[in-house]
């Protein structure tokens, strides 16, 4: 039996037990593994590193786990410059869109609602998922830790929260969404984009006290739903406020 020390740093603990969290601990081996999978072994997606030292030296997913090495496990960096050493996570994605698991409903509601570009159906495959993933360079939203260790997967991040106003606020946290934010540019149901609509041209389509009462109306490219500023928007417009608020404290 062989043993290696292991220490996890910042959000990588989140996928760890309680007891081995924020502290270096011993981890028994018999056959010698990548430390990619020794890793993802222990819960932590690969999608979430950034940075392996073994041994205080830098080294790459496929790096052969030896009897006693010393092993620190580091997610994305915001402020620490590690340049000079080797990255293990993709650079960004250049044109931030995503596609989100059957458990994300709700987000991809509220990040549409930004103007975020989210793709979702209630019954995507795991298969699907990451097909998409690969083909159109998006991000993979997730709160099934699995898919992010599949060795195709190059961009994803598993969701932390429950509560989808609290995941939007993480998302955006994350991937610096922040000066992305076009609210009510995006269709809530199809992830199309919105485009103005002369009033005349819809009023068949509308109920009677809109046509009374509104003005300006914009509709869907891809599914023709119309939107306007009803109570519905108001709520909205107060959330999207609230996310402003916290983005520029």
């Amino acid at each position: 039996m062989h043993k290696a020390y292991l220490r996890f740093y910042e959000e990588l603990n989140d996928f760890l037990p309680e007891e081995k969290r924020k502290k270096r601990f011993i981890h028994q081996f018999i056959d010698r593994a990548s430390v990619k999978d020794l890793i993802e072994s222990l819960g932590v997606p690969h999608t979430e590193v950034d940075l392996i030292l073994v041994n205080e030296k830098s080294v790459n997913f496929k790096y052969s786990i030896n009897d006693g090495d010393d092993i620190s496990v580091y997610p994305v960096f915001e402020s620490f410059d590690i340049s000079d050493v080797q990255h293990l996570r993709p650079k960004p994605l250049r044109k931030p869109k995503f596609v989100a698991d059957v458990h994300l409903g709700r987000l991809t509601r509220y990040l549409r609602m930004l103007g975020i570009d989210v793709l979702y159906t209630n019954n995507f495959t795991d298969d699907e998922i990451v097909k998409i993933s690969v083909k159109e360079k998006r991000t993979i939203l997730t709160k099934d830790r699995g898919i992010l260790k599949r060795n195709e997967v190059t961009h994803g991040y598993w969701i932390r929260s429950t509560k989808a106003e609290a995941q939007t606020e993480e998302v955006l946290e994350r991937f610096h969404l922040q000066n992305e934010i076009k609210e009510f540019s995006r269709c809530l149901d199809c992830n199309e984009l919105l485009k103005p609509v002369k009033k005349e041209n819809i009023l068949k389509l509308l109920p009677p006290k809109v046509i009374r009462t509104k003005t300006d109306f914009h509709q869907c490219l891809n599914c023709s739903k119309i939107y306007w500023k009803g109570t519905h928007y108001l709520k909205m417009l107060k959330f999207v406020q609230s996310l402003k608020i916290v983005s520029s404290n």
